[in-house]
């Protein structure tokens, strides 16, 4: 019974800012071989990005959320420094709640360790693995940082297994962290200490391998340089790196070249991850999984719009909260505001959103069955919230990026249908074809308050 990588999904935010945007604005762009780098929107964070991947990874394997065993979450960037959100992830997907919860930080190998975690327990597992780094604004680590997502589904009888690994630790402080209380990476920039510390690890993990017959190599890659200053193959990186278009993704980055190089067929993986302090893990993949990637960019930012998306330059959100929901009363509705479940009156067949009191059509005070409706709908009505005209929970949001829409949207349910409004990313006229998927609505009292909102569908 081989146990390994059943299926994978991959996601990064449609924002991109070229290196020209940074060229234009320092004179220099400090991040060697990244030409562009994913920016989440301002009502994403790794939490959302996490969600995209994980519905991609249950889809292309064909698993719905509530089989979940286990469920493992990891990155370096949690939208909050203490709290398991695990709970979260689980409700957005549908887990169990009595499936076992991991949580992985601090290191850029967190991702990794999730991983063999999971290959090492029973049952069916999903490991999330998203980041999006900061640094400041005129650091070369914050010229890197991207973002991106990805969810590996495990179990048994996988067609992608490990073959083998290796490990290799050498004390090595300084070259990459994130002191208590930032938001921003930092590191002692000492030019051979710091290459060193990258290429040792590396290469003592991987003479740890048989590394002969490997078709391609998934290299962390803190830029688009270092992973080339290896003495591993650079065409067998180049052929399945994202730093180049994505920028530096920190735990996200090597199973992001994981999912391109299952996409691309290729049978034959060597993975080596890194984490500063400093060590590496080499391990070796045998065969492809399916895979769901959603890794284009659509929208090209210049700097000012790129530091607006990162809150460097918007005002203070104003005092008072016009659409305050009380925690416990949020909590309540989690399922709708997650999943967007309805209810099915037993009696008349009716679907009810939310499911709760009387039914829509009987009116029979009854106990409504689950249904959740699908994620793509269409749009009844519209209307724009312009500067100003949003509650001040929003206003934030609006600063960094703009004007939003609000619309009634219709999912079908089943053999009916359920409306409801929805916050709109960008513009979307009557008729259009959306999709829900996961963002923050806004923080409150120091707590994110995450929801779905309407994304519209290209034709």
């Amino acid at each position: 019974m081989s146990r390994g990588i059943l299926a994978v999904g991959a996601y990064a935010p449609e924002n991109r800012a070229p290196a020209e945007a940074f060229e234009e604005a320092w004179g220099r762009f400090d991040a060697p071989g990244v030409e562009t780098k994913a920016v989440p929107d301002a009502d994403e964070d790794a939490l959302t990005m996490g969600v995209e991947a994980a519905r991609r990874a249950l889809l292309a394997g064909e698993v719905d959320g509530d089989t979940l065993d286990r469920l493992a979450f990891a990155t370096t960037t949690p939208p909050l420094a203490e709290e398991d959100l695990t709970p979260r992830l689980g409700s957005y997907l549908g887990a169990p709640a009595d499936a076992t919860r991991r949580t992985y930080t601090g290191s850029t190998r967190a991702g990794v360790d999730a991983l063999f975690d999971a290959i090492e327990t029973g049952g069916t597992a999903l490991v999330v693995v998203a980041d999006c780094p900061e640094g400041e604004p005129d650091d070369s680590r914050e010229h890197a940082a991207g973002a991106g997502a990805v969810a590996l589904l495990v179990g048994d009888d996988a067609p992608a297994v490990i073959a083998e690994r290796a490990t290799h630790a050498d004390t090595r402080p300084g070259t990459r962290f994130r002191e208590h209380g930032s938001e921003t990476l930092d590191g002692l920039d000492i030019g051979t200490y710091d290459r060193a510390a990258f290429t040792d690890p590396v290469e003592t993990a991987v003479d740890g391998l048989d590394a002969s017959g490997a078709d391609t190599i998934a290299l962390q890659a803190p830029n688009g340089k270092l992973p080339y200053r290896s003495s591993l193959d650079n065409e067998a990186i180049a052929a399945v790196e994202t730093v180049s278009e994505l920028g530096d993704t920190a735990a996200a980055s090597v199973p992001l070249s994981l999912a391109v190089a299952f996409e691309d067929d290729y049978d034959r993986t060597l993975a080596v991850a890194w984490g500063s302090g400093a060590g590496a893990t080499a391990f070796h993949i045998e065969g492809t999984a399916p895979v769901e990637t959603a890794l284009s960019g659509s929208t090209d930012l210049d700097y000012p719009a790129y530091l607006r998306r990162r809150g460097d330059i918007v005002g203070e959100k104003p005092d008072g909260g016009a659409a305050h929901v009380p925690v416990p009363t949020w909590r309540r509705s989690l399922p709708q505001r997650h999943r967007h479940e309805a209810g099915r009156c037993p009696d008349c067949g009716a679907v009810a959103f939310p499911p709760e009191g009387a039914c829509p059509d009987c009116r029979g005070l009854v106990e409504f069955d689950p249904v959740e409706p699908s994620l793509f709908g269409t749009v009844d009505a519209a209307t724009t919230i312009g500067q100003g005209g949003a509650p001040p929970e929003f206003a934030e949001q609006q600063a960094r990026q703009g004007a939003f829409g609000v619309a009634v949207v219709r999912f079908p349910a089943g053999e009916d249908e359920v409306s409801l409004p929805m916050q709109v990313l960008g513009e979307a006229s009557v008729d259009d074809e959306v999709k829900a998927v996961p963002r923050r609505v806004y923080v409150e009292e120091g707590v994110p308050r995450y929801g779905l909102k309407a994304l519209p569908q290209s034709d």
